[in-house]
């Protein structure tokens, strides 16, 4: 009975040694469909493990500002993370090529270019001892705006939400004072006059109630940026082979399902908004043809500036 019972224990104190439980900071609220994919990404794999992966999400920023989180998965402060792909531009401009305006507008261009930049991205982020895990897109980007935009002069001047280097100098071009403002903060940036319009997603807009503070939403389509979920290689490397095997098929499983969602957001969010009072427009055709010389200027630029290894992304997309 004694043995019985010191190998019951030895047994429980093994189970108890193997599992692990990671945590994982987010930059978007529970609200958020990215978040929501993330959270059943983690049940997946608890499920898939029996319990021996627990993944606790810290959502909105709470464990890590979004600018930290690549660096806290880096130096192994958490073992895994999500956060917004184009932030990376200034590493290199491989990370921003899905912010680049017109290049990618529908998700089918968005998975195409995906193909092309995903093994770049990968051996960009293994430089790093970063991994990634699964990307997925936010819907298309639109333009928020108190009023109706007829042409790419009506831009001028206005102070314009960024939230990275490409629609900094996208505002910039369009004669806008770009204002750097996370998602979280853009009510707050917009009642205290910090930002008075934005290029965003419209799942970003509902879950900024932008109703309360813009009239007008125009899906201009502009391009279909992504977010990355990304682990540290060395933790990963640690775990046993058949728990890896597991975080892979959730990983497939939430970039599939990811792409699902997203879809689903493009056309219910944009529904949403309209349905709580913003007029939805179509953009004219001078707009349209404005903003799509902007997006002409920028790619000259980030081609004149982009590394090799990016210039193959765009080639093998664009062919």
């Amino acid at each position: 009975m004694k043995h019985t019972v010191i190998c019951a224990a030895a047994i429980a104190m093994a189970t108890t040694a193997t599992a692990q439980s990671w945590d994982m900071p987010t930059p978007y609220g529970d609200s958020t469909f990215h978040t929501q994919n993330i959270m059943q990404f983690a049940d997946d794999l608890r499920e898939a493990t029996g319990g021996e992966l627990d993944i606790t999400i810290h959502s909105a920023g709470s464990l890590f500002p979004h600018s930290e989180i690549k660096s806290a998965v880096r130096n192994r402060s958490v073992p895994i993370g999500e956060f917004f792909l184009s932030t990376l531009s200034n590493e290199d401009l491989a990370f921003g090529i899905d912010s680049q305006p017109f290049v990618a507008t529908s998700y089918e261009d968005a998975a195409t270019l995906w193909e092309a930049q995903r093994p770049v991205i990968t051996e960009l982020l293994a430089e790093q001892g970063l991994m990634p895990l699964f990307s997925v897109p936010w819907p298309p980007q639109g333009l928020y705006t108190n009023g109706e935009i007829a042409g790419v002069e009506d831009l001028n001047g206005l102070r314009f939400r960024a939230y990275n280097a490409a629609l900094e100098e996208f505002a910039t071009l369009a004669g806008a004072a770009p204002v750097q403002i996370e998602a979280s903060d853009i009510p707050q940036a917009f009642a205290t006059g910090q930002v008075a319009a934005m290029i965003t997603s419209p799942s970003t807009g509902v879950n900024s109630t932008a109703w309360d503070f813009v009239t007008h939403y125009s899906p201009i389509n502009a391009w279909v940026p992504k977010n990355i979920v990304v682990v540290n290689q060395r933790m990963f490397d640690g775990l046993d082979a058949e728990t890896q095997a597991a975080v892979m098929a959730a990983a497939a499983t939430a970039q599939t399902r990811g792409w699902e969602m997203s879809q689903e957001e493009a056309t219910s969010m944009t529904a949403a908004l309209a349905d709580n009072g913003i007029i939805v427009y179509e953009p004219s055709a001078e707009l349209t043809e404005g903003l799509q010389a902007i997006g002409a200027t920028m790619l000259d630029n980030w081609n004149a500036n982009a590394s090799d290894s990016a210039k193959a992304i765009l080639e093998a997309y664009q062919n």
